[in-house]
């Protein structure tokens, strides 16, 4: 009789030892992946206390209300006493260096204003106290995450004392705020007294004001008539200016040629005295000139009368010829001589004069030169003695008038001189009176400019002055009617003055009842507390991963189980392909069984996992295994290998979107998608339910929807079986 498969089947796995150690192994591979790892991280927050933390304090004292602060040496004498965590207190260089070394996980450091800031609170920049935490998540990202919460526990107890400290000066404050009510109480009484005297004067003010108001548009207008007349001022005043520039031009030009006329009438003056002195010299000259010709005409006539008794003493002629030829010559030097002093005379009488000498000259010359044919010139000699004394007489009569234009012309002369001299006199001070002139006169163009200079500003102020009128006008307008509701106010403040007494008493009764010490402040440092209330309690860090750890490590105990025991090779020959399928699929349900066994016991026995019902985690634990084989038997019996990289595939979109460790809101919007169709996420919630929870609807609920996967997997894997068997073993079947 031949052997049933699946004895065959268990008798494989008995006789190898090999493969019986490996499947024993594999038993525990679930509880290696989840006991391990959740041992090991059963409670890390629960060993803070060996996290090395450095707290640098660098804080200074500061004063408050009188009282010495020292915030920083509080908090570090509270952390020396807290044992949440390894605090070492270091300086900041060593402190830094070593958290950079990785001695440190993270560093507090206490700033030097930090009491110094506690004190600002009042003031009109208030500022807040900076507590620095320096951490190193390169080192470890979860240490930095530990620490944010730990430092959210030391701002809260930081403070809680800053706020006490507050409190208690603000108390302090409240019984002298009473004493000042009580103050202000008596002042408000005598507030209300004022305001009934300020009252009455406001109303006083309002009609004063009314008289104001009319009066200021009186002034406004005359100010604008004003304002008018100094413009037209400015205009006369700038033309002024213009012309007294234009003149002042015209008077230099004027002086300039003054003094050039002057320069010119001196030097008249200077040619007509040098011509009078010659005029005079001539005049003196002339004399002696008529004389020398009335002595050259008796000479001439006597000459005359002698050349009839000449012409038989040749000889004593040619000598008297020379003398006469000796005297002409010397008397044409002496007429030249006196040519200088002769300019005075006209031209016509100068040449007759010149031509009288010169002829007489010829005529000696000629006597001079012809002696010798005085003998036959006789008679020719005689006439030219009678030309000569006739010529002779002309001249002296010549020189008569020469004497008497003379004596004209030095008359004349003589009244020009002195005309002249009165010119220059009268010129020089011309020229001095246009100095003076000059003088006062740029004096005037720079009052000029000055008075201009002067209406501008004075047009600037009546500008301004009618602005301000302006202004002033309506000031009181608005003055007159502030002061209207100013009547109106304080009529109203004498009211409120009234209540105001009242209730400030009132205050002062009350603040003087309230009453405070350290449970007052206390409970204005923290008047908030927090209750801690769990819908469910998760005990541990361990506790809280378990769904998570349990499913990926049964998860993983199938997949290796494909490994070492062949899912789809039959150690006989099947008689069909159910007796094939349920020959591998009884060993698959024992191991996965046992490994949700062996994984329950170790956490609930060695870990001590605290669930709400032992029988059900037990079943979940089974159901769990029992869906992943029936996954994984299908990859692996209808692809092998490329079913195992499938599979595995499957195990890393599971591990991502099964929502065991984050929130699935915090993934991605793609992977939430795919969270509902696999099977890990739903064993993930019912070990949570099972474990924490104890919501057994919802652990039923996620066990129902686990059941569909063996179901659909179980019947593609028998109709996998069922084909095989007929290609492999159909003609053996018939037979």
């Amino acid at each position: 009789m031949k052997q049933s498969l699946l004895k065959a089947e268990l008798s494989s796995i008995l006789k190898n030892r090999m493969k019986l150690i490996s499947i024993m192994a594999i038993i525990f591979i679930p509880i290696l992946y989840s006991g391990v790892y959740l041992w090991a991280f059963w409670d890390p927050y629960g060993n803070l206390e060996k996290l090395p933390v450095a707290v640098v304090n660098e804080d200074s004292d500061a004063e408050m209300n009188n009282e010495k602060l020292e915030l920083g040496k509080d908090l570090v004498e509270n952390l020396k006493e807290n044992d949440e965590f390894a605090f070492t207190f270091v300086n900041k260089k060593e402190g830094y260096q070593n958290l950079k070394n990785q001695k440190y996980y993270m560093l507090i450091e206490i700033p030097k204003d930090f009491s110094k800031n506690a004190t600002t609170l009042l003031d009109d920049d208030p500022k807040k106290l900076d507590l620095v935490y320096v951490s190193n998540p390169g080192y470890n990202f979860i240490s930095s995450q530990i620490g944010n919460s730990a430092m959210e526990r030391i701002k809260e107890s930081v403070s809680k004392e800053i706020t006490k400290t507050y409190a208690k000066s603000v108390f302090d404050h409240i019984g002298e705020m009473a004493d000042g009510l009580k103050n202000a109480s008596t002042g408000a009484k005598e507030l209300e007294q004022g305001t009934s005297k300020v009252n009455a004067g406001s109303k006083e003010v309002y009609d004063n004001l009314a008289t104001l108001v009319e009066k200021s548009i009186e002034f406004n207008q005359g100010v604008s008539s004003a304002n008018s007349g100094a413009k037209k001022l400015l205009n006369g005043a700038e033309n002024l200016a213009g012309g007294l520039g234009q003149l002042q031009n015209g008077q230099q030009n004027l002086a300039n040629a003054s003094t050039k006329l002057q320069d010119g009438d001196q030097a008249i003056l200077n040619g007509i005295s040098q011509t009078n002195e010659g005029i005079n010299t001539l005049k003196g000259s002339i004399p002696s000139l008529i004389g020398g010709t009335n002595s050259l005409k008796q000479g001439s006539d006597s000459l005359s009368e002698n050349l009839k008794n000449w012409s038989s003493k040749s000889a004593e002629l040619a000598e008297g010829a020379k003398q006469l030829n000796a005297g002409t010559k010397q008397l044409q030097e002496t007429i030249q001589s006196m040519l200088p002093l002769l300019q005075g005379l006209p031209e016509d009488k100068q040449n007759e004069l010149m031509a009288a000498i010169q002829g007489l000259v010829d005529g000696s010359a000629s006597i001079s030169n012809n002696t010798e044919e005085l003998a036959q010139g006789a008679n020719q000699l005689a006439a030219g003695g009678e030309s000569l004394s006739s010529g002779l007489t002309e001249l002296n009569q010549g020189h008569e008038k020469l004497q008497t234009g003379v004596n004209q012309l030095a008359d004349g002369s003589a009244q020009l001189k002195d005309g002249s001299q009165q010119q220059v006199a009268g010129q020089k001070q011309f020229v001095a009176g246009m100095n003076k002139y000059t003088s006062e006169f740029s004096k005037a163009t720079v009052g000029s400019k000055d008075l201009v200079g002067g209406m501008q500003s004075l047009l600037t102020g009546m500008n301004t002055l009618e602005t301000g009128s302006n202004a002033l006008s309506n000031g009181t307008n608005q003055l007159k009617n502030g002061s209207k509701e100013l009547s109106q106010g304080t009529s109203s403040l004498l009211d409120g003055s009234k209540e105001l007494s009242g209730k400030l008493t009132d205050g002062a009764n009350d603040a003087s009842s309230i009453h405070s010490d350290d449970k007052t402040y206390n409970m204005m440092a923290e008047p908030v507390k927090v209750s801690d209330e769990k819908l469910t309690d998760v005990p541990n860090y361990g506790t809280g991963l378990a769904p998570y750890f349990i499913s990926l490590g049964l998860f993983v105990g199938a997949l290796m189980l494909s490994i070492v025991f062949s899912f789809n090779e039959p150690e006989g020959i099947p008689k069909n392909g159910i007796n094939w399928f349920l020959s591998k699929t009884v060993i698959l349900i024992v191991v996965g069984t046992l490994q949700a066994l062996v994984a329950s016991f170790v956490l609930l026995e060695v870990l001590g996992i605290e669930v709400q019902s032992v029988p059900l985690f037990i079943l979940f634990t089974i159901i769990v295994s029992m869906v992943f084989f029936s996954i994984i038997q299908f990859c692996v019996t209808l692809l092998g290998n490329p079913g195992r990289f499938l599979v595995i595939l499957l195990l890393i979109f599971q591990l991502t979107t099964s929502a065991g460790t984050f929130p699935l809101e915090l993934i991605p919007n793609t992977l939430q998608h795919v969270h509902a169709i696999l099977p890990m996420s739903y064993s993930v919630a019912g070990l949570k339910a099972v474990i924490s929870s104890g919501d057994f609807t919802f652990m039923w609920h996620n066990a129902s929807i686990l059941a569909i996967y063996p179901i659909v997997f179980i019947i593609g894997t028998i109709s996998y079986f069922v084909v095989s068997f007929r290609r492999k073993y159909g003609e053996l079947a018939v037979d």
